[in-house]
């Protein structure tokens, strides 16, 4: 699909989620969608696209509206007899006079969007009028195919499309939406704030209000007495929150593998020190990575290294441990790979382990609470203070579909990965309903694949990040288990302590 289609589609949906929402009290959303349809079809094969959406929505909106105000029927009024005359008269010989048959032409909806088109392209100085008469006038002649006067309308709703395109009607007042808050991770922040998704929430009568944290600060140190709805970005910290809270209800409307965002430069050098595998999807060699980082090689080490000359030890980039999902998910991965690729249980194995995946996190430094920081640091600053950050799969789509992502920008998949399940935990009946709408309104679902995670139907996922050109597996091999929560906090915990 070509750009030029892509955007016109979305202009549809947009506007079709618009009149949704101004015909909610009148019309279904089923009936909106099919109207904006059929008026969308009447176009097919117009070679001029620009004015297409515009027309759609004219058409539509006018029918929508022609059907709340159509006028009931009315009898005829009654007529007052005249006198007749009792004398008999002499009826006048009547001619009729000859009937030419002429042909009625009509204009087609595409030639009158095409002349709508021509007519919006001149300065208006010298625009003929746009008048019925002015634009049938311009138009070929052709053959009957509607009725003349079916022409004529569509001929004056294209007139009207043209003066005024900026005109707009004032929707009916909506219902008052119920007002739900819910804490999220970081991540799902941008998704939240879209104005499609609060449209789509809207619609159901729900109005959502989100406060973003690190998703174990919101297991382990919010006060959840505030929120209708927790919202991390794992099931180890969704768990925790249940048992917890007393909850037995969750929902998983989402994932997103977790994944490395570096640069081609640095990509290329990795590949040559045997950590990359660049296939048409990279794979981050984990064993290998974690052979350099214990013993301490610098990147100005690394053989044929001309782009990134620097006496830093080769690290990843993550979040904070004590706050962060991410952070969380990076420890599950290395502490399996350290514990001979098996899922670390038990005090044994979690000794074993700590003194590596300290270091791992303690060389790095000063790290963020949250996986939107490092993130937008990668996207704004460049390879310089971080070669490679740890992100969620869904925040390189998300930023793609956002035009974010710069030629040079690369995209990798450790190997093994884990799958980060972000898991809703309701605290009410108001965040249950919200868990729903999430896990089973197909809309929400679409949108959450134009925002990187992988939904339901992952034919949405998938073409999301063909449109956007972000290469990304279709099916997920190499994944393994996060340890149990209570393994993991000790892990965490002990990593923790480490900082002072």
């Amino acid at each position: 699909m070509s750009g030029d289609n892509l955007r016109e589609e979305q202009a549809i949906r947009r506007t079709t989620d618009h009149l949704v929402q101004v015909f909610a009290g009148t019309h279904s959303a089923e009936h909106v969608e099919s109207v904006m349809q059929a008026a969308y079809r009447r176009f097919d094969g117009l070679p001029v696209r620009d004015f297409v959406p515009v027309m759609v929505e004219r058409i539509a909106r006018g029918e929508l509206t022609a059907r709340l105000e159509a006028p009931a029927p009315t009898a005829p009024a009654p007529t007052e007899a005249a006198p007749t005359e009792t004398a008999p008269t002499e009826a006048a010989p009547t001619e009729t006079a000859p009937t030419e048959t002429v042909p009625t032409e009509t204009v087609p909806a595409k030639a009158v969007a095409a002349e709508a088109a021509a007519l919006s392209d001149k300065p208006a100085d010298v625009r003929p009028e746009t008048t019925t008469a002015a634009l049938t006038a311009r138009m070929p002649s052709r053959k009957v195919l509607l009725p003349i006067g079916l022409a004529a309308a569509v001929v004056v709703v294209a007139a009207v499309v043209v003066v005024n395109l900026g005109r707009e009607e004032t929707p009916p007042p909506s219902p008052p939406l119920a007002v739900v808050r819910g804490v999220i991770g970081s991540e799902k922040k941008a998704f939240f704030e879209d104005p499609q998704v609060v449209r789509a929430f809207a619609d159901k009568g729900v109005k959502v209000e989100v406060e973003s944290a690190g998703s174990r600060q919101i297991a382990t140190s919010m006060d959840l007495g505030r929120f209708d709805f927790a919202f991390p970005s794992s099931a180890p910290a969704g768990e925790y929150i249940q048992r917890k809270r007393k909850v037995s209800t969750k929902y998983t409307p989402f994932s997103s593998p977790m994944a490395i965002a570096t640069f081609q430069p640095i990509a290329d050098l990795l590949t040559k020190a045997g950590v990359v595998k660049q296939a048409p999807v990279a794979t981050f060699d984990i064993g290998r990575y974690l052979e350099l980082v214990t013993t301490d090689t610098k990147w100005d080490q690394l053989s044929g290294n001309s782009d990134y000359r620097v006496d830093k030890n080769i690290l990843i980039s993550t979040t904070d441990p004590r706050t962060s999902n991410s952070a969380a998910m990076y420890l599950a991965i290395t502490s399996y790979v350290a514990n001979g690729s098996k899922v670390v249980h038990g005090a044994t194995a979690e000794k074993n382990v700590l003194p590596l995946v300290t270091q791992l996190f303690t060389s790095q430094g000063y790290t963020d609470n949250t996986s939107e920081g490092p993130f937008n640091e990668y996207l704004t600053v460049g390879m310089g203070p971080s070669p490679m950050v740890w992100i969620y799969e869904a925040q390189f789509v998300d930023a793609a579909t956002r035009g974010q992502i710069k030629p040079g920008m690369v995209l990798m998949y450790p190997s093994p990965t884990v799958l980060s399940k972000h898991t809703l935990v309701p605290l009410n009946g108001s965040g249950d309903r919200v868990g729903r709408l999430l896990s089973t309104d197909p809309r929400l679902q679409r949108l959450a694949a134009e925002h990187g995670f992988r939904s339901a139907d992952a034919a949405d996922f998938a073409k999301v990040a063909a449109d956007h050109q972000v290469r990304v597996p279709t099916d997920l091999i190499d994944v393994v288990d996060i340890p149990s929560y209570d393994t993991l906090e000790h892990l965490l915990d002990s990593v923790g302590k480490s900082y002072g």
